[in-house]
């Protein structure tokens, strides 16, 4: 029938489904948590970028490796926490072992980008915030010290809330120990390269994620110790909108460059290809 040709004619009715709108996909539009515009989910893109300021969404770790790797084999996938006593801790980890499809905050192994060989670790945000646990800093631990054995470079990203408060002093021994396996592995003449992703606080920041030998971020992410309310309460004083955003830190000098999330693979690949002996160390 050509309603478009008879402008009296009526349309016809639609009928009306109650169950039209439960069967709406759950995150179909979402803000950006940076610049707060409103966004279609496709306009994100495979990379997950805020077409408007740049700010890339967190990623899972095997997100993050489909995009920067064309190859990956994993490290230490079952070291795991014997047990805990700390109450619901291990409902929690239960919870964050069946999101993230990892046995804890941090995926390691070995990896080529663009025909570069290294050792890769990425830190899951969505695993109980990335904080820094036992098995994690014991997981990082190993990245270096195969990557030492191996002579390989070692490129990690970082994503943390800090030191995992349910382990209490244990979670924060990982700092020294993983600090002191970083140190060996520079100390063999072998690079490490940090990608700061959105966020990284806590012990994270003031042990390893500091200690890179080039550091970059990604665009607006999170970068500190403490939380802006608690320096705040401290200075008693207002602090900046960006004060703890990758942008102002590199302004600052604690950052080598913020690198757009697309651009990272074929960037960390030229350092390490530049790091290498013949590189023109």
């Amino acid at each position: 029938m050509d309603l478009f040709n008879k402008p009296n004619a009526k349309l016809p009715k639609i009928k009306k489904d109650a169950h039209v709108d439960a069967q709406i996909p759950d995150g179909l539009f979402l803000a950006c948590p940076y610049c707060g515009e409103q966004l279609y989910s496709k306009q994100l893109g495979d990379h997950r970028v805020c077409p408007n300021c740049g700010y890339g969404f967190r990623l899972q770790a095997y997100e993050r490796v489909h995009l920067m790797t064309t190859a990956f084999e994993e490290w230490d996938a079952d070291l795991t926490l014997a047990e805990t006593d700390f109450p619901g801790y291990a409902e929690k980890l239960s919870r964050a072992k069946s999101q993230t499809k990892l046995n804890e905050s941090a995926l390691t192994g070995q990896a080529v980008i663009e025909n570069e060989t290294v050792a890769l670790g990425i830190m899951d945000s969505y695993f109980m915030m990335g904080s820094l646990g036992t098995v994690t800093g014991e997981k990082i631990t190993r990245l270096f010290e195969k990557a030492t054995t191996q002579q390989l470079p070692v490129i990690l990203f970082t994503a943390s809330g800090g030191a995992r408060m349910q382990e209490g002093i244990n979670s924060l021994m990982q700092m020294a120990k993983v600090s002191a396996a970083v140190a060996a592995h520079q100390e063999a003449g072998l690079p490490y390269f940090v990608v700061l992703t959105d966020p990284t606080t806590g012990g994270v920041t003031a042990s390893f994620a500091m200690q890179g030998d080039v550091t970059l971020a990604e665009p607006h992410a999170l970068v500190g110790f403490a939380g802006k309310r608690v320096i705040e309460q401290t200075i008693h004083e207002k602090v900046p909108k960006d004060f703890q955003r990758a942008e102002t830190v590199l302004e600052n000098g604690f950052i080598d460059a913020v690198v757009q999330r697309k651009e990272l693979p074929t960037v960390l690949a030229q350092l390490v290809k530049f790091h290498q002996p013949q590189g023109g160390r």
